[in-house]
């Protein structure tokens, strides 16, 4: 219950806080949502502009809080929140949160996946929030982590940004189109809920392997492309893809580009109550960049997730995923 309490008292100040500055600054709560995080993590009022009534309502809700007495999670969670309200109300179609649940069982797996290593760098193309990103960093704070997240999208960036402040995370964000040339180093892994459908612009796609012949490429795969590109050989990629990755009518060119360029570790398909209708259903897929040491594993990390409330059927996920680990991971193979 505490840990619930403290989600809530945060997620209050920051509800009450954005609703004051909405108004005085006559801007979405989403950006009014940024503004307070803002504020909060410089520890000062910075909109000047604000009338001294209001100025003395933020200063009040702000008093409740020290910050140092929050976890990292219970910011993120309270923050995510947040955004969460001001997503919804933005309608922003292509920038649907990634389930909280969703979110931490991928960076356990990445915490498997990066056993026995003391750092490691992380980047997610499509980072929007910086939700998914922040909670991997969060589920692997025994390791040193280098971290970049790029977003079309200027505001979802903003508000990325101040999330990784207060969560106290040095991560570098670039506001750009991922699909175009990057300016960042190869990584050890990828994190990324991928945006799915098309991509309009025909030109930048000509660039890449997985362009659609006619007509418009498909985003998703030329993100899967573009990640591959910035991961070092050896290197994971987890990525949330839609159930008919495989069955849509470019699946058989993505499938030749995923033979020639990685290994296929692993998919687990998440449970279906997470998503409104079935079409929209996604799984987790996890593929290796080839490299000289990297071997594909005799058998495929494969499992379909209950519900995440159902401790004792993910109890039983677990195991098997452990079980996995042991005879394909920790045996002969990279």
């Amino acid at each position: 219950m505490a840990q619930i309490s403290a989600v809530e008292t945060l997620f209050t100040v920051l509800d009450n806080t954005a609703m004051v500055l909405k108004e005085e600054l006559s801007c979405t709560y989403l950006e009014a949502v940024a503004e307070t995080g803002e504020n909060l993590f410089h520890n000062s009022i910075l909109q000047e502009e604000i009338s001294e009534l209001s100025k003395k309502r933020i200063e009040k809700e702000y008093s409740q809080l020290n910050l140092n007495q929050y976890s990292v999670e219970e910011i993120r969670k309270a923050y995510q929140l947040a955004a969460l309200k001001g997503m919804k109300e933005a309608t922003q179609p292509n920038h649907e949160m990634t389930p909280d649940a969703v979110s931490i069982f991928m960076g356990y797996l990445v915490s498997k996946f990066t056993e026995g290593w003391e750092n490691f760098s992380i980047f997610d193309p499509a980072v929007g929030t910086g939700n998914l990103l922040t909670t991997v960093i969060n589920q692997n704070q025994s390791k040193e982590v280098s971290a970049f997240g790029i977003d079309v999208d200027d505001l979802l960036i903003k508000v990325a940004y101040v999330s990784a402040n207060l969560q106290q995370h040095t991560v570098q964000f670039y506001n750009q189109d991922s699909l175009q040339p990057l300016y960042i180093d190869p990584m050890d892994l990828v994190v990324c809920d991928l945006p799915v459908g098309y991509y309009p612009n025909d030109i930048g796609a000509a660039n890449f392997e997985l362009r659609a012949q006619k007509g418009h490429s498909y985003a998703h795969h030329l993100f899967i492309e573009q990640s591959l590109t910035y991961t070092k050989e050896g290197g994971y990629l987890f990525f949330l893809v839609p159930n008919h990755l495989f069955t849509s009518d470019q699946a058989k060119e993505l499938n030749e580009f995923l033979k020639e360029h990685a290994v296929i570790q692993g998919m687990i398909q998440l449970p279906l109550s997470l998503f409104k209708n079935e079409k929209a259903a996604k799984s987790i897929f996890i593929i290796q960049k080839k490299g000289p040491e990297v071997k594909a594993p005799k058998q495929a990390l494969l499992a379909n997730l209950p519900k995440f409330s159902n401790q004792t059927a993910m109890a039983g996920i677990v195991q098997q995923i452990d079980n996995w680990f042991k005879t394909e991971k920790n045996g002969n193979n990279n």
